[in-house]
């Protein structure tokens, strides 16, 4: 620690005396300064211990000490020395009271004491704390080294540099998702200051901020130095970081940096695998594809999974989603395997595993966040999610997280499961816009046929589609005669220009006729 005025008082050679101020000699010296100023405040920055021998300071006179002295105070000086035996035989009353009522110390420095001795007596003891800060440093810097490079995790790098700054630490994912904390009960205290750490992620890397309050000082480092940062480091104290603990949060910065970095390159090399894998799974080669996984994305392989289809437009792509899966897959140990294809990603994970359940969530709260109508804007992701599959399913599994993702994308959604278009009806489907356009189209000639009062082809259309083609039945339910009937579908198919015993005509007749239900009146 620096020097105080209590190692001042009882350095033996020095021989000075306390003549106010007793109870705060623990005071810190930042230098020892001589002046003969009558006002040396514009000259201090605080901190000091001002040297005087009261050449030009009426010393004697209260008033005049009274303010000297408060001028001083304000100023942040640390202390007065006042050398005896030079003009002052012993230290003015006057100067002793004003001290004591201003609360700042006062020493008497004897007159065989030179000012020199005292300033190089300082010099000293900041120089040895400053030596001992960067010893200190040294030393935590080889301990987290060594624990970076253990290849452990960052639990015991966070546990050495807890010890180091006499506080806890804490590390980040990009998510803002603790990933591990030292001691443990730093954990709950690291957990709530998730949105400091967004706050910071959105900041380009290197940044930091300070966080206060009534619990401790808090520093949040992020880690990276791209555009985006790859996660957050957190350190807790008492008080703020002395020359030792900053050497040490600075070490351990740019080894969780080098270690991101370096997990970065693998991660790369974990996607080409990834995506070696999943071609031989498309290419319906399953034993290939479960040699080549081996024991990266074996387990994942011998249990169903989900596949999913993310993109964006966003200049992130659908980075951001694919680090929060990633993030919860490695707080579970769960296996992830994952494809980058151009704007958009590939991705394989357990089916009811965290990894998916993290992707639900995000696509929830983009939806709450954003509600959208007609289309994904720009900045969101959308997502397609397949259902459950194996190893020889996997092409399924692909081409229903391409149909999820497109319908997905025309309802303006985040996220579409499989399950969600191929369970109950067909019918809502039918409200795209794409689909009422055609439908529209289909249908428009018919119904300016029936606009100039020619008859009722649409109501006699829908009739006869609804009874399956029976004449009676469908001229029944329209009130004419089955002849009648038999006329006006000839009209549809000569206004159309297509058969009537086509069933995929009827199909699509039908299925025009339920997509625009809703604005077309029902003819009774």
């Amino acid at each position: 620690m620096p020097p105080t005025l209590a190692s001042l008082v009882q350095h033996s050679a020095l021989k000075l005396t306390v003549r106010a101020g007793a109870d705060r000699l623990d005071t810190p010296v930042r230098w020892a300064h001589a002046s003969e100023l009558a006002d040396p405040v514009p000259y201090m920055d605080g901190g000091e211990l001002l040297l005087v021998t009261a050449t030009n300071l009426d010393a004697e006179n209260a008033d005049s000490m009274r303010r000297y002295v408060r001028r001083l105070a304000g100023a942040g000086v640390a202390g007065v020395g006042f050398a005896v035996g030079v003009n002052y035989d012993d230290v003015p009353q006057a100067l002793v009271e004003a001290a004591e009522e201003a609360g700042l110390p006062l020493l008497e420095v004897p007159r065989r004491t030179p000012f020199l001795a005292i300033s190089k007596a300082v010099s000293a003891a900041i120089a040895a704390d400053q030596y001992r800060a960067v010893t200190a440093g040294f030393e935590a810097q080889r301990e987290l080294t060594k624990a970076a490079l253990a290849g452990d995790g960052p639990a015991d790098l966070l546990a050495r540099l807890a010890a180091h700054i006499d506080g806890w630490a804490a590390l980040y994912d990009t998510s803002g998702a603790v990933l591990a904390a030292a001691p443990d009960w730093a954990a709950r205290r690291a957990a709530a200051l998730t949105p400091d750490v967004e706050r910071l992620r959105d900041r380009p890397a290197p940044a930091s901020i300070v966080v206060a309050d009534s619990e401790d000082r808090v520093e949040l480092q992020s880690l990276g130095t791209g555009r985006r940062a790859r996660g957050a480091l957190a350190v807790g104290t008492g008080a703020a970081l002395g020359t030792a603990e900053r050497y040490a949060v600075h070490s351990a910065v740019a080894l969780l940096t080098l270690t991101t970095a370096r997990s970065r390159s693998l991660q790369g090399a974990e996607q080409r695998l990834g995506a070696a894998v999943l071609r031989m799974l498309l290419a319906g080669q399953p034993d290939h594809a479960r040699a080549v996984a081996g024991d990266l994305y074996g387990d994942l392989l011998d249990a169903p999974f989900r596949l999913l289809i993310a993109e964006a437009a966003a200049p992130a792509g659908p980075e951001p989603l694919t680090e929060t899966m990633e993030a919860a897959a490695a707080r579970t140990g769960e296996a992830l395997l994952l494809v980058p294809e151009g704007e958009r990603v590939v991705v394989l994970a357990a089916d009811g595993g965290s990894a998916v359940a993290a992707c639900a969530a995000y696509a929830e709260a983009q939806d709450d966040r954003a509600p959208r109508e007609g289309g994904a804007e720009d900045n969101d992701i959308v997502v397609g999610l397949s259902a459950p599959a194996g190893p020889i399913a996997v092409s399924a599994a692909y081409k229903q997280a391409e149909q999820a993702l497109s319908v997905a994308r025309r309802r303006g959604r985040a996220l579409v499961e499989h399950e969600e278009l191929a369970a109950g009806s067909v019918l809502p489907l039918l409200a795209d816009d794409a689909v009422r356009a055609f439908a529209d189209g289909m249908l428009r000639a018919l119904r300016e046929h029936d606009a100039k009062g020619r008859g009722d082809l649409v109501a006699s259309l829908r009739a006869w589609l609804s009874r399956h083609g029976q004449w009676d039945a469908a001229a029944a339910d329209l009130g004419v005669h089955r002849h009648t009937l038999r006329y006006r579908m000839r009209r549809v198919e000569e206004i159309l220009g297509r058969s009537l015993d086509d069933p995929d005509v009827r199909m699509e007749l039908w299925l025009a006729l339920k997509a625009t239900a809703a604005s077309t009146p029902v003819e009774e």
